[in-house]
């Protein structure tokens, strides 16, 4: 296994995703952690994915197909993501917060509304439930979305909420960030 941001996550869903489980993807991009989540929640299971990109949901539909999958692939921002489901009923959340891999270069994820659907997910998890995120930051979207999300995951009563935040101490240029919130 190549030890990176992606590779923590995926091992973190792995390990905490069960057959069964309603999961969400928040950013769904190219497909890949929707795909990841329809195989661990199994037929039982129940998986929503969200993007603003045309691109990005058309991508995640052709993968599922490709793979015989099932979710429900929505064109709609992360922040919306309680229109879809009902406060303390989700088990996973997961987040690329950046940009899509070879999509528009002007399109990223912004703080005010990254932080909103992190807001949300909190709401949406049920009690033992998690989010990961890989939170990719630099290059044309910047520093601003990471330091908000950095500075709102301070906030959060740590009588409810267990975060763990990672950094890596040798890497060269903007690492993407891997965190992982476990709701009490």
């Amino acid at each position: 296994m190549q030890l990176n941001t992606l590779s923590m996550v995926h091992e973190f869903l792995r390990r905490t995703v069960k057959p069964g489980d309603f999961c969400i993807d928040a950013t769904a991009g190219k497909g890949r952690d929707t795909a990841l989540l329809c195989r661990l929640t199994g037929e039982t299971g129940r998986v929503l994915a969200f993007d603003i990109q045309e691109a990005a949901v058309a991508q995640t539909k052709a993968l599922l197909a490709a793979e015989g999958l099932t979710a429900e692939v929505i064109r709609d921002s992360h922040a919306n993501m309680e229109r879809y489901a009902v406060a303390e009923t989700v088990d996973c959340v997961v987040f690329n917060f950046g940009r899509l891999p070879g999509g528009d270069p002007s399109i990223f994820t912004r703080s005010d509304t990254s932080v909103a659907a992190l807001e949300a997910a909190l709401r949406l998890l049920k009690p033992g439930g998690v989010i990961a995120i890989a939170l990719y930051y630099g290059g044309a979207n910047g520093y601003g979305e990471r330091d908000a999300v950095m500075t709102w995951l301070e906030t959060l009563d740590d009588r409810k909420f267990s975060v763990l935040r990672c950094d890596w101490a040798n890497r060269r240029n903007d690492p993407p960030v891997p965190i992982f919130i476990w709701k009490e």
